[in-house]
This record gives C-alpha cells, sequence and structure tokens, in this order.
C-alpha cells in the first residue's frame, strides 16, 4: 500500500530524472524509462556488436550507458567501454529512426531487425518491405536521408 510520503517521494524522484527536450525529438526512443533514467534507444540491441559483427545481439540493463539522453544496452562491458570511449561510431544514423522514412521527410521506428551496416555506419529502417525498397538504391536512400535530416532532426515525429 502507497501512502503519501511514498507518493511524494516517488514524485520528486521522478522529477529528478530531466530527459534532455533534444532526445525526444532527435533520438527513437522507447516511450517508458531504463533503470538508468533515460529512455531505451535502438529497441535494447547492442549497437556495437552491430556495427562490429553485424550480428543482432541484445544487450542487457547491467551493461548500460546513456548518451545524449538516449539508454543504449550492450551485451559485455568491452562494448560498453568502446561505446563510452566514441559513442558516434556506433549510434545509429538519423537518430534511430527508419532511414527511409527520414529520406522522405519522417520520423517513423527503426527496427534493428531490419538494419544494414555501410562504411562503419549503422542504417535503421520500419520493417522488411522498406528495408527491401532501401535495397533498390542503398547510396541514394542514404543521401535523401541525410539532406533531410538536417532539416528535420529537432521536429518531433508527430510533426512531420
Amino acid at each position: 500500500m502507497f501512502n503519501k510520503m511514498t507518493i511524494a517521494s516517488a514524485i520528486a524522484l521522478s522529477s529528478m530524472v530531466a530527459i534532455p527536450a533534444t532526445a525526444a525529438d532527435e533520438y527513437n526512443l522507447s516511450s517508458g524509462l531504463t533503470a538508468a533514467g533515460a529512455p531505451l534507444a535502438l529497441h535494447g540491441v547492442d549497437t556495437v556488436a552491430f556495427v562490429q559483427t553485424g550480428n543482432r545481439i541484445a544487450g542487457a540493463a547491467k551493461f548500460t550507458a546513456v548518451h545524449d539522453g538516449a539508454a543504449y544496452y550492450f551485451s559485455t562491458q568491452e562494448n560498453l567501454d568502446a561505446f563510452t570511449a566514441a559513442p558516434a561510431s556506433f549510434l545509429p544514423q538519423n537518430g534511430g529512426f527508419c532511414t527511409f522514412g527520414v529520406a522522405v521527410g519522417k520520423k517513423f521506428d527503426g527496427d534493428p531487425r531490419w538494419a544494414d551496416v555501410r562504411d562503419g555506419k549503422l542504417y535503421v529502417f520500419l520493417s522488411e518491405a522498406i528495408f527491401n525498397a532501401y535495397q533498390k538504391d542503398p547510396a541514394g536512400t542514404i543521401a535523401k536521408a541525410e539532406a533531410n535530416w538536417k532539416k528535420i532532426r529537432t521536429t518531433a515525429a508527430t510533426e512531420l
């Protein structure tokens, strides 16, 4: 049973976990919070393992790094350390939103089940059908996404 003191403490604690406004707009995040106090990015997949080996390996909460208001899970301490040392080398492109969606000016969920690593960069997609469409012109899609990302990066997905 919760008493008024417990509820007040929970409210106070939750207000101390501030999520930067940019994280909500610039990163594809889960709606809940991780134990680290930030929403989960990349569906909990270890981004270092993905970029380095192309394997979709689930991360674990005990290996968490928070970067720019987003929590990333890793499968090993070594991968966590690699990310912490050079996060830009492992972050999914376009904030983890669907690269094909960003190419057409939208922010759709990027699901790591459908992803591609090109030139050491991780690109994720909404679905298998969208991933297949991307594969017809990967370079063109990536170029359009890069151009659009500069325009829509800080715009909320609901406003596009």
